[in-house]
């Protein structure tokens, strides 16, 4: 078994900031010419998710209205009481998500639906910069 690890950064703007990170997932995946693989995308941070999507206009207004419903911003909570830092509500957000998705690489293309696309998340209060890890095994 072989590995491979890739990583690029992400600079977001917070609040529910959704960024298609698809290209550069292929760009880490194909700059090594490899047919056959588990390639396994993760971002560090507790506040910040990666998932697949559709990218759509539609998509982009439904899942942040999903989140406030579900974790809404303004809402209370105990994470806020202990730091004070009033990102409770991404905390929530982000280990609801998740921080990572895995595609296989068959015949040398990732193996994505028509209309999916990966994406990251940002659900922190500020404006920060991701670093997003691909790991490649074959």
């Amino acid at each position: 078994m072989t590995v491979i690890n890739e990583k690029f950064n992400v600079n977001t703007h917070g609040f529910t900031d959704i960024i298609d990170i698809t290209q550069k997932v292929k760009h880490a995946v194909y700059s090594h010419s490899l047919q056959n693989a588990v390639v396994h995308v993760y971002v560090a941070g507790s506040t910040v998710s990666i998932t697949n999507i559709e990218f759509e206009p539609g998509l982009l207004v439904d899942l942040p209205e999903a989140l406030e419903k579900f974790a809404p911003a303004n809402g209370s909570y105990h994470h806020d009481a202990t730091w004070h830092d009033g990102n409770g509500y991404s905390h929530v957000r982000a280990s609801v998500i998740g921080n990572n998705t895995t595609v296989p690489l068959i015949d040398g293309a990732l193996q994505l639906g028509q209309w999916q696309q990966i994406v990251l998340i940002d659900f922190d209060n500020k404006a920060r910069t991701r670093t997003v890890y691909v790991q490649i095994v074959f």
